[in-house]
């Protein structure tokens, strides 16, 4: 038996709740690798699991988290063999297939990456699928043709999980990072990642007429979407590129397409969730090479499985900074 939290529906109200219980590995949904977990984190997407209406659960019981990391203790794919550490994020687990909110979780061996060198489980979970996402979407600024020197690179909802991360990447990479936040009192934790400029929410949250604004940023990394993201799209340098990983501003984009045809900028599409292995693997290598751990762990706020519920009500109000870290030992 072990620990897991279940999120259960009210067949006559409807409502969910989340409580812990003690389940069997028999339990467990199918699949060819079993992971004793040792780590998990927060998410948005949890959030929503967690929450009252049960979010984008598919059926229940239901075990959130979308994300996990621990040693591999039972395969039957000869890529895994017991005792090898792991990393899991996205392919829809903790929505539509049971995830890493308990000690042990099955899963099809297709989504599981190893563990990169030099990266602890716990540090993987600090890094999470934010920070995996923050990572993509720093690739593709880099493929689309952005280097540091350029300018600076813009980073919209900078005090949350994958703005933090993205902030701490692009610094280390050597590349100015203007951090775009509403909470002023969040201004050292953002320098002390990287930020060499603060820029209030409200400079970018409201759309304007004018196509086209003075060239500014040499690329951006948009969690927020909206206008925001419409706003920050006129203001890019020739040539430059955003790269779109949230909407927490918004899923509309009342944006004019002349900054494409006039300054020739790119706005790149950043999914973590059906992302091919080796696309996962580079990028895994890259968090474990261009990441400073110094700053990841500034970002940290431990948890347990207990305090998942009053947490995944906070995050979805805004309230969490950085990144959760849940230890699935304690």
């Amino acid at each position: 038996m072990f620990k897991a939290l279940i999120v259960e529906k009210d067949a006559e109200t409807g409502k969910t709740s989340a409580g812990l219980r003690e389940i069997a590995t028999e339990d467990l949904p199918e699949g060819e690798v079993t992971v004793a977990v040792e780590y998990s984190t927060l998410n948005y997407k949890d959030g929503l699991c967690l929450g009252p209406g049960g979010g984008l659960v598919r059926s229940y019981p239901h075990v959130p988290g979308i994300d996990f990391a621990g040693t591999v203790e039972a395969s039957s794919d000869d890529r895994y063999a017991p005792g090898d550490k792991v990393v899991l994020t996205g392919w829809r687990v903790g929505e539509a297939h049971w995830g890493g909110y308990a000690q042990k979780a099955r899963v099809k061996a297709d989504w599981l990456v190893p563990l990169p060198e030099g990266l602890t489980t716990r540090q993987a979970m600090a890094v999470g699928t934010a920070g995996f996402t923050a990572m993509l979407a720093v690739m593709a600024l880099e493929d689309h043709g952005l280097t540091p020197g350029q300018g600076p690179v813009l980073v919209t909802g900078a005090s949350g999980g994958v703005g933090s991360v993205a902030t701490a990447i692009l610094a280390e990479l050597g590349h100015e990072v203007a951090a775009v936040t509403g909470r002023p009192e969040g201004a050292d934790y953002l320098k002390d990642l990287g930020a060499t400029e603060i820029v209030a929410r409200e400079e970018l949250a409201e759309t304007t007429k004018r196509p086209l604004e003075s060239e500014r940023w040499a690329g951006a990394v948009d969690a927020v979407g909206g206008p925001m993201l419409a706003r920050l799209l006129g203001q890019l340098k020739y040539g430059g590129s955003a790269a779109a990983v949230g909407l927490a501003g918004g899923a509309d984009l009342p944006a004019k397409v002349i900054p494409f045809l006039l300054r020739g900028v790119n706005l790149l599409g950043i999914d973590s969730v059906m992302q091919p292995y080796d696309n996962r693997l580079r990028a895994w290598q890259r968090v474990a090479r261009d990441l400073p751990m110094q700053k990841l762990e500034a970002m940290v706020h431990p948890a347990t499985l207990e305090d998942l519920p009053e947490l995944g009500a906070q995050i979805l109000q805004g309230q969490v900074r950085g990144r959760v870290v849940v230890d699935l030992g304690s």
